[in-house]
């Protein structure tokens, strides 16, 4: 520490996260607080040195993760205090979801101040918590208390009142342990589906889509479970929220419209001012929700939308590998937003007058800005780009055709973004995070299919192959993520359940049997080290890994689906496939541990709820043996995969082969052949297959499509 020291009072300063990977972790490595890595290191020294902890979770593109680093953490007068005062971690929450999940749980239970990140929690040298807020300003102000007066506050409880402040710790933990070890209780009913609709119609906004108010996620999972509801039901309302909610998206601001993808969430009701940074499981999650609802409807504003966000992150988050990086941040220059805002005048001047009176029309540019500074409360004459109207209703009012004013926005469009890209750029998080990943593959695998679009395909299998190739341990077993060569951090829950959700998508895009014998071998490993043999569901962190304050579960669907969610789903599809009972069995035991939660609160699991809608049926095995290259093959496929058909496996079981690789995996599929050399399909439920026809309209009548009416 005397060197630390030494170069501290020389201006000169690293503390230990400088031999760090994550790019928030080195963004904290010259702070004058001596931040320690999560690790045994750190809670020795606490224990030997009688210190509490101060725990700061955050992430790269978090905005007030980075207020709070630039107000406090590089200020010496506050590092010197803290590091009298505490020993101090800090933690990426993206390589650490595990220590996340359960300090911010922990931070709900007891914090009256709001939870967020930075998540920052004080706690005793065995983990338990002591106290939890987020966002501290340096000093009290307006109400908030500040960092400087917490760190005099929690030194003068620690002394004079520490065993009462233990006693709580220990009856905080021990409820959070109650709550990770719940006792399965009785099996969901189907009538649970119908109570979460009608919990999102109470809650849906008719005028600007989403649910509830501001600050307003995108939720696309969600979105995912009413279009099953739909598909179920034939529920027009259900239909009709989903494309409302995903209409005012795309026309808002938290759509890029000039270099595409969405910005994280929105901070008022109508989707306009975002909070910038942009997300790689966002992007997934959205471009599947609107993928799926370009093949329930068929309207083609859904497809375009879906397909650029797919631009979006093929050429801004590609590695040189082919996996997908973590994250763009929030702000650049300093301020938040600033590289995607414009003036009038910019517009103006960049432009000749005719584009810049059309871009200054349709996308509502004022003089004073529409943007509204969060902190001055203030517009300060810049503008974020959005839709108040569809082109339709604009070419009403020009008299202009609306696929002239389409034409004439794309070719300005692309003028705009080439000057955009002149601008500094936001940082962006190069982390590569496996369950992420997972999420984009499937996501390009379900674009490649809806789409028809090799390109997607490749993508998504270079992806796999990097991370079955790159992110394994000696033994085989799963990694978390990789960074400047080095693939670290022991797989966690989510993992395994995304990645395979995108290795089964993989498969059934490309039909090459590689990706579903992975999908079962990882499975089986999950099953192995995280299962919970006595009340069933999936741990977070694995059986032969680091210690936590407790083992904790993951259920409740929030920004991204639990991984207990993905997993039933995963399962349920693998058991159709394999024809293993004993994946569907432990697929429809995984709702128990908190069927009493989701029969209460059902629209906090909808993606849950989507699993259970599969398990509950109809639902298809659909068998097509053909041809791989043959044209009949081909378009039997096509006519499938243009349709919404949500609850389904596909198998292809190529004629070529006497004995293909597929009939090894699933076995029920060893005597479904082509009839006459053509390309035949099968349309099975429970393994119960209708007669095998080689007539698409007579498969697509077995397979009961809902239409759009």
């Amino acid at each position: 520490m005397k060197k630390n020291q030494d170069s501290f009072e020389n201006g000169r300063h690293s503390n230990r996260l400088i031999h760090e990977k994550s790019p928030y972790l080195l963004k904290h490595a010259e702070n004058p607080v001596d931040w320690f890595p999560w690790g045994d290191e750190a809670f020795t020294k606490a224990r030997v040195e009688d210190k509490p902890i101060f725990l700061s979770i955050g992430y790269a593109t978090c905005h007030w993760c980075n207020v709070m680093e630039r107000e406090s953490f590089t200020d010496r007068e506050t590092g010197k205090l803290m590091n009298e005062s505490f020993v101090s971690i800090k933690v990426d929450r993206e390589e650490r979801p595990d220590i996340d999940n359960i300090y911010m749980t922990i931070c709900q239970m007891i914090s009256k101040d709001g939870c967020g990140w930075p998540l920052n929690i004080i706690m005793t040298h065995d983990k338990k918590p002591l106290f939890a807020t987020t966002y501290l300003p340096k000093t009290s102000r307006m109400g908030r208390y500040g960092l400087i007066d917490l760190i005099g506050r929690i030194k003068e409880i620690w002394k004079d009142r520490r065993e009462e402040i233990l006693s709580t710790a220990d009856l905080v933990t021990g409820e959070l342990e109650n709550f990770s070890t719940k006792k399965p209780g009785e099996e969901l009913k189907e009538e649970v589906i119908q109570t979460a609709f009608q919990h999102l119609k109470s809650e849906f906004d008719e005028v600007h889509g989403g649910f509830g108010q501001a600050p307003k996620f995108p939720s696309p999972h969600t979105l995912l479970f009413l279009l099953r509801y739909w598909n179920r039901t034939g529920d027009s309302k259900s239909l009709s929220m989903v494309e409302k909610t995903l209409q005012e998206m795309s026309r808002g601001g938290i759509h890029d419209y000039v270099g595409f993808g969405f910005h994280r969430y929105s901070t008022d009701p109508h989707w306009l001012v975002p909070h910038f940074e942009k997300m790689l499981y966002d992007q997934a999650l959205l471009s599947m929700a609107y993928t799926e609802t370009f093949q329930a409807t068929g309207i083609k504003e859904f497809a375009k939308t879906a397909k650029s966000i797919f631009t979006y992150v093929l050429r801004d988050m590609k590695s040189a590998e082919g996996v997908f990086y973590s994250a763009e941040d929030a702000d650049s220059e300093g301020e938040e937003g600033k590289f995607y805002l414009w003036t009038r005048d910019e517009i103006e001047n960049l432009l000749n007058k005719d584009e810049a009176d059309l871009i200054i029309k349709v996308f509502n540019i004022e003089k004073e800005g529409n943007f509204i500074d969060e902190i001055k409360a203030r517009k300060t004459g810049e503008n974020i780009f959005h839709l108040q109207s569809s082109l339709k209703k604009i070419s009403s009012e020009t008299g202009i055709s609306a696929k002239e004013i389409e034409f004439q926005l794309e070719k300005v469009r692309k003028k705009l973004f080439t000057m955009r890209e002149k601008r500094v750029h936001p940082d962006k998080d190069d982390k590569v995070l496996t369950d992420w990943n997972g999420l984009m593959i499937a996501a390009l695998a379900k674009g490649a299919q809806a789409f028809d679009e090799p390109d997607y395909l490749k993508a998504a299998e270079k992806a796999a192959d990097f991370i079955l190739d790159n992110m394994r341990s000696s033994t085989g077993r799963l990694l978390h993520r990789y960074r400047l060569g080095e693939a670290a951090i022991p797989a966690m829950a989510a993992d395994y359940a995304f990645f395979t959700w995108g290795l089964l998508e993989l498969y059934e895009a490309s039909f090459q049997v590689k990706y579903l014998d992975a999908a079962i071998e990882l499975t089986e490993d999950f099953i192995k080290h995280f299962w919970d043999k006595k009340n069933g569901g999936f741990f977070f962190s694995s059986d032969d890994g680091e210690k936590m304050l407790v083992s904790w579960k993951d259920f409740n669907d929030g920004a991204m689906p639990s991984c207990n969610s993905v997993s039933m789903l995963n399962l349920l599809r693998l058991g159709r496939i394999t024809a293993n009972s004993k994946f569907t069995e432990m697929a429809l035991s995984i709702s128990r541990p908190v069927s009493n939660e989701v029969s209460r609160f059902p629209a906090a699991y909808t993606h849950l709820l989507t699993a259970f809608d599969y398990g509950q049926g109809p639902s298809y095995e659909i068998v097509i043996s053909g041809k791989a290259d043959a044209d009949d093959t081909k378009k039997m496929l096509k006519a499938i995969r243009n349709c919404f058909i949500p609850n389904k496996v596909l198998i292809l079981r190529p004629a070529e082969h006497q004995s293909p690789e597929i009939a090894r995996t699933a076995k029920f599929t060893q005597n479904q052949i082509s009839i006459d050399g053509k390309s035949t399909a099968y349309v099975c439920q429970n393994y119960n297959c209708k007669l095998p026809t080689t007539d698409i309209n007579k498969m697509l009548g077995l397979l009961k499509i809902m239409k759009v009416s």
